[in-house]
């Protein structure tokens, strides 16, 4: 398990938001309207990062420098996969990207919004609003339904009770969940729990999808399935989508893979999309 993803789940991220007052909700147009200094870069970079250094303990003799100094730019719609050995700093990179943590020092821009300058409450919007995260282990919300668990972000993104569950039985339609909405975690395999995941990732129609080794867990019929959902997802809604992986096949059916190594990016090289699983 990830320290950074065990340290800010995604169940975590809305517990924080429901305590916000409805009136004080910050939405990705309030960023736009009230902070016009944060909005900045080309419209086809959707992910632009600059010398990103991550460190942790910052000034104790035990000081930990994860990523070094990492240089990334992705395109909308792009499926990009990042690839590297454990401890090479890619679930960092992913919380970060993420909005889950701040880098130390560099540049960042996500979708035209400055990351690095942005306040809490805006990295909240961002990440209720423009990103959908995918976890190895589903993160999903114990002894509530596949259902309820989809409609979790639309609910804090203050969407009536009558749209949230329109919409969330047709993104559980969508992962062919339909007939198990109404059923909780514990009552679902792995897989099921993964499509589940990927409906409720999807409930706020976001601009990015990041997801965090959503196969590990999994046996390779059932991972095929989850990849042939992402590959859906990514040609015939035009997501941008970047996948962590320790995979190489998964990786190669990516439209660009990037290597991880020691807190930097080592290698690039183009993926064969989903020509390589036909």
């Amino acid at each position: 398990m990830n320290r950074g993803y065990c340290q800010i789940g995604l169940h975590n991220i809305f517990q924080s938001m429901k305590r916000k007052k409805k009136n004080q909700e910050i939405t990705i147009e309030d960023i736009s309207n009230t902070a016009p200094d944060l909005v900045s870069g080309d419209d086809n970079i959707v992910i632009d990062m600059k010398h990103i250094i991550k460190r942790y303990f910052i000034g104790q003799p035990n000081e930990l420098e994860v990523l070094h100094g990492v240089d990334m730019q992705v395109r909308r719609g792009e499926f990009v996969a990042i690839v590297g050995q454990s401890g090479s700093g890619k679930s960092t990179l992913m919380n970060v990207i993420g909005a889950l943590d701040r880098p130390t020092e560099g540049e960042y821009t996500l979708d035209g919004v400055d990351m690095f300058n942005a306040k809490d409450k805006d990295l909240s919007a961002i990440r209720c609003k423009k990103i959908g995260f995918v976890f190895q282990t589903y993160n999903l919300v114990a002894r509530t339904s596949a259902l309820k668990n989809v409609e979790l972000p639309m609910l804090y993104a203050g969407l009536s009770g009558r749209t949230r569950s329109r919409k969330a039985k047709e993104l559980l339609e969508m992962v062919d969940m339909a007939e198990r909405m109404h059923h909780q975690p514990d009552e679902l395999s792995g897989g099921q729990k993964q499509r589940v995941a990927i409906a409720r990732a999807m409930a706020n129609d976001p601009a990015i999808i990041l997801a965090d080794e959503p196969t590990g867990a999994l046996d390779s019929h059932t991972g095929r399935l989850i990849m042939d959902i992402f590959h859906r997802l990514h040609e015939e809604q035009g997501k941008t989508i970047i996948l962590i992986t320790h995979s190489p096949e998964l990786a190669s059916e990516c439209s660009r893979i990037l290597t991880l190594k020691d807190g930097l990016f080592i290698d690039e090289k183009k993926g064969s999309g989903r020509n390589a699983v036909l």
